[in-house]
């Protein structure tokens, strides 16, 4: 049976994580002294600590929870058959596969984050989830909109999909919705859309500096939701999703129909097989199996098997 890992991204961070890794596993040990080697500070201290003020900084969440799967990821010691991460996310996966050295990975998010904080002065952008509505019913509701830029900035499942766009737009969506369906998230940055295009560039240089690899297994890129192997396709991937759109519904479907019924997923926090779970349930699919590896105790239990 193939095996999907799957990295989680942004948002599942809390004060806390990856400590019990630390203790338990050398492995994970390892992974959190390179972070802190490759930034010149100590990123697993924030981890371990918090405070939450300072682990919810872009600038610090993305290098941290990287940390923390790649941590997950080595303390399991298993190799999968294909992979793909949420939005950062996908930057743990390509570590996995082998196209980033790790120091590289984590000084290439910071620079990610930072890039991504400065695009867009704070307060002039944001994000809206919308809840209990379909694809076409949110697209439906964007065209409404016209008090500036809106867009689909994540397809998370069936009936979760994120907008992102310019703050009186955000506020024109939530209240033209029905009750209840749209929520404003607490984000400082407008993630995924053409608000980030001009930064985008910018980064895409950094990124032309990075050394990358062809990939030891396939990593699904979120923004074709399809599988790349090469070191030069998956630059080309992740250039595109600094403002491009998160398809992680098409990428789990595409898994699905390629046959994959067992998904893992290393990082903070269990979201992404949870999400899993609802695509396929959406699908009519049964025999999915899902599984965590984001504690001790659970990767633990799967090292043992």
């Amino acid at each position: 049976m193939q095996r999907a890992f799957l990295f989680t991204g942004q948002g599942s961070q809390f004060s806390g994580m990856g400590k019990d890794l630390a203790e338990r596993f050398p492995e994970a040990r390892e992974v959190f002294a390179k972070a802190d080697a490759a930034l010149g500070e100590s990123i697993s201290k924030t981890c371990f600590e918090g405070p939450d003020e300072a682990l919810s900084l872009t600038t610090n969440t993305q290098p941290a929870t990287l940390t923390v799967a790649i941590a997950a990821f080595a303390a399991l010691g298993q190799k999968p058959d294909l992979a793909a991460g949420h939005s950062l996310g996908e930057y743990s996966a390509l570590c996995a596969a082998g196209a980033f050295d790790f120091g590289d990975a984590v000084r290439l998010v910071r620079e990610r984050a930072k890039r991504m904080q400065s695009a867009v002065p704070v307060g002039t952008g944001g994000m809206v989830v919308m809840r209990k509505m379909g694809l076409d019913e949110v697209k439906e509701l964007i065209q409404k909109v016209d008090a500036g830029l809106c867009e689909i900035a994540n397809v998370n499942e069936p009936e979760q999909i994120v907008c992102s766009g310019e703050m009186a737009a955000m506020d024109q969506l939530v209240a033209i919705a029905p009750p209840r369906k749209a929520l404003k998230l607490a984000v400082s940055v407008p993630f995924h859309c053409s608000m980030l295009k001009s930064a985008s560039s910018g980064f895409a240089e950094v990124l032309g500096k990075v050394a990358m690899k062809d990939l030891a297994f396939p990593v699904w890129c979120n923004v074709d939701a399809k599988p790349n192997t090469t070191a030069a396709a998956a630059r080309d991937a992740l250039t595109r999703q600094f403002a491009g759109a998160v398809l992680w519904q098409q990428t789990i479907e595409g898994m699905l129909a390629q046959g994959v019924r067992c998904f893992v997923e290393c990082g903070p926090k269990p979201t992404l097989v949870n999400m899993v779970k609802r695509i396929a349930m959406a699908k009519g699919i049964d025999g999915v199996e899902t599984i965590s590896a984001t504690t001790a105790a659970e990767i633990e239990a799967l090292r043992s098997k």
